[in-house]
């Protein structure tokens, strides 16, 4: 098989996403910014993102792709905890192929694609890895974290997430899908409808969804406005463009002492109604079936992998 699931340390789909880890926030490095990478790792972003694209000018690809080469061949031999992902070029680029092979490594978990328009764009992509996984020895999967930062991105965006098992979620990038089209980034209607289509394309695919950066740094109260709908919509967490950013991610998708208290309601009753042989009840007047316990589960599990108290 091409590609898989694979999970982070002590097993898990990529694929699930409370249930299988945590990414409230995703930090984007610059590759070109070595000085960054341990600073970044210690901090509190669930995630950290190297970035090889965006943040990294075209006379400086070959030295940032280079000094990223060497950190993460050392940093697999060192204890698993946050989800290391790299973003790459995207694979229209000169650079994509070379980036693939200077990241394939045991300590990374995704890689970012940017930019793919179709499902024989993952198709190419989970190639590309899965031949320097062989050659490496790898047997743990890199997953695909897939931008969607296109209109015809947007367009086929549940095509790309079901285009390969190695899909873990979709991303979605409003800077590349907006700017162009001139479409105002403080339009809340306007990023809430394509969080909410990028959100439903994740849902069709059964995969997860994390939300795009916001650009003003120095308005934090934006970034939680919009981190909390996007957490409305069901997204695991939200991009940060910088270290100020992450702490308040953290917060807007931290599950709540009245979630925790309301999902630990409904785990025990449906422990109850199974031994009862009943499939729906009632849980604070809500009726109450399979759906809503795995989302129960979800939250505790988070709840759980955050040291929060269940009670």
């Amino acid at each position: 098989m091409q590609g898989g699931g694979g999970g982070r340390a002590g097993g898990g789909d990529w694929r699930l996403s409370a249930v299988a880890f945590l990414m409230r926030s995703k930090l984007f490095v610059p590759a070109s910014r070595p000085e960054l990478f341990a600073k970044a790792l210690a901090g509190e972003a669930d995630a950290i993102s190297f970035d090889l694209e965006d943040a990294v000018q075209e006379s400086r690809k070959i030295e940032a792709r280079s000094t990223l080469q060497a950190f993460l061949k050392e940093r697999h031999r060192e204890p698993r905890g946050k989800v290391i992902i790299v973003r790459v070029n995207g694979l229209r680029t000169p650079h994509f192929e070379a980036d693939v092979a200077a990241v394939t490594w045991p300590g990374v978990d995704m890689i970012n694609l940017p930019k793919p328009e179709s499902a024989d764009a993952i198709r190419t992509a989970a190639t590309v890895l899965a031949r320097y996984e062989a050659e490496r020895g790898i047997t743990r999967p890199i997953g695909i974290l897939a931008n969607i930062e296109s209109p015809r991105g947007l367009r086929l965006a549940a095509e790309i997430a079901t285009a390969d098992a190695r899909v873990a979620g979709l991303q979605l990038g409003l800077g590349d899908l907006f700017e162009p089209s001139g479409i105002d980034r403080k339009d809340a209607q306007a990023v809430h409808s394509v969080q909410l289509a990028v959100r439903i394309a994740a849902a069709e695919a059964g995969r997860w969804a994390c939300d795009t950066v916001y650009a003003a740094v120095s308005d934090p109260e934006g970034f939680t406005r919009e981190a909390e709908a996007a957490r409305r919509l069901g997204y695991v967490g939200k991009s940060c463009i910088h270290p100020t950013q992450v702490p308040l991610a953290n917060a807007v998708f931290r599950p709540s002492d009245a979630e925790i208290a309301a999902a630990t309601r409904v785990v025990d009753a449906a422990r109850d109604a199974q031994v009862r042989g009943v499939g729906a009840f009632l849980v604070d007047g809500r009726m109450i079936d399979l759906p809503f316990i795995e989302r129960a589960e979800a939250i505790l599990a988070a709840a759980r992998r955050l040291g929060l108290p269940l009670s």
